[in-house]
C-alpha cells in the first residue's frame, strides 16, 4: 500500500478514533497520542491491510484496546458527555442548568460502570455503531453486548431516578 492509499484509505476515521479515544481516556491530548499511535501502527503493516475486510474496524478495535491499556497502567477519570452539549437554551438558563446538571449526574454514573459497559455505551450511542459494527471491534457475542448496553443504561436509568426522588423529597421537606 503506498502512502498516498493509506492517506485515502485510512484517514478519513481519524475524527472517529480521536472521538473514541478521547471518551475513553478523558484527555486531549492523551487521544491525540493513542491515535497516532494506532496510525503508526498501521502504517507499519501496511501491506497486509489489503487483505482486511474492514480496516476501520480494525483500526477502532486498536484504538480500544491501546486506550484501555492505557487506562490500566495510569487510572485516568473517563469523560463521557460534552459539557457543552448542555448549552443548547441560550435565552433561557433554567433548562441549561437543569440539563448540565443531569449530565452531571449521568457522566458521574457512568464513570461507576464497568470499563466495558463504557465503552459499549460510547460505541452505541455517542458514535451510534449497530450492534454488528459493535461486535466486530471489541469481538463480543451480538448478546454480550445487548445484555451489557441493557444493564448499563438500566443501571444509569435507576441511579438518577433515584437522585431525582431524594432530590423532590428535600424539596418537600421530607
Amino acid at each position: 500500500m503506498t502512502a498516498e492509499e493509506f492517506t485515502h484509505r485510512l484517514f478519513p476515521v481519524k475524527e472517529k478514533l480521536f472521538r473514541f479515544a478521547y471518551r475513553l481516556l478523558g484527555n486531549k491530548d492523551d487521544a491525540l497520542d493513542a491515535v497516532q499511535d494506532v496510525y503508526l501502527k498501521m502504517w507499519q503493516i501496511r501491506s497486509q491491510l489489503i487483505e482486511i475486510k474492514s480496516i476501520e474496524a480494525m483500526m477502532m478495535t486498536s484504538t480500544r484496546n491501546l486506550c484501555l491499556d492505557r487506562l490500566k497502567r495510569k487510572s485516568n477519570k473517563f469523560e463521557t458527555l460534552d459539557e457543552n452539549y448542555g448549552k443548547r437554551y441560550p435565552d433561557n438558563q433554567q433548562p441549561n442548568l437543569e440539563h448540565a446538571d443531569l449530565l452531571h449526574w449521568v457522566k458521574k454514573e457512568m464513570e461507576l460502570l464497568p470499563e466495558q459497559q463504557k465503552s459499549l455505551l460510547f460505541l452505541r450511542d455517542m458514535e451510534q455503531l449497530n450492534f454488528e459494527e459493535i461486535a466486530e471491534i471489541t469481538g463480543f457475542d451480538l448478546n454480550y453486548i445487548r445484555v451489557n448496553l441493557s444493564r448499563a443504561r438500566k443501571r444509569i436509568r435507576e441511579r438518577i431516578q433515584e437522585m431525582t426522588e431524594f432530590e423532590m423529597s428535600r424539596d418537600r421537606g421530607g
